[in-house]
């Protein structure tokens, strides 16, 4: 076990894990409605490789955003928060240093 994965309470896992999942259905759900917004306006063999590019791309980003490793947690959250996809009452229960770490990176992601 990593030196960070020890920080972690147990109570904070199980909010930490409910905020991730809630932030990746969230973000599922965006992508799944526009998925369907471009199927229905397929007119073309363009159209349609244009959606694989979507979703291929979008699998890409999700695959690189989503990592739920305790080592690296802080910064995936502060990233999902800064993003949009996760939502600061998700994180309620989250020892306030954590907190304060995860609010930080969304906001040096505000700069970037």
């Amino acid at each position: 076990m990593a030196p960070n994965e020890k920080e972690w309470s147990k109570s904070e896992k199980e909010i930490a894990r409910k905020a991730y999942r809630a932030a990746y259905n969230r973000e599922c759900k965006a992508i799944s409605d526009n998925v369907r917004k471009m199927a229905a306006e397929i007119e073309n063999s363009t159209d349609l490789w244009r959606l694989h590019t979507y979703l291929t791309e979008k699998r890409k980003e999700t695959d690189e955003r989503y990592d739920y490793r305790y080592s690296v947690l802080r910064s995936v959250f502060g990233r999902l928060l800064h993003e949009g996809w996760i939502k600061q009452e998700d994180l309620s229960g989250i020892s306030e240093d954590k907190l304060q770490e995860i609010f930080a990176i969304a906001e040096f992601y505000a700069r970037v």
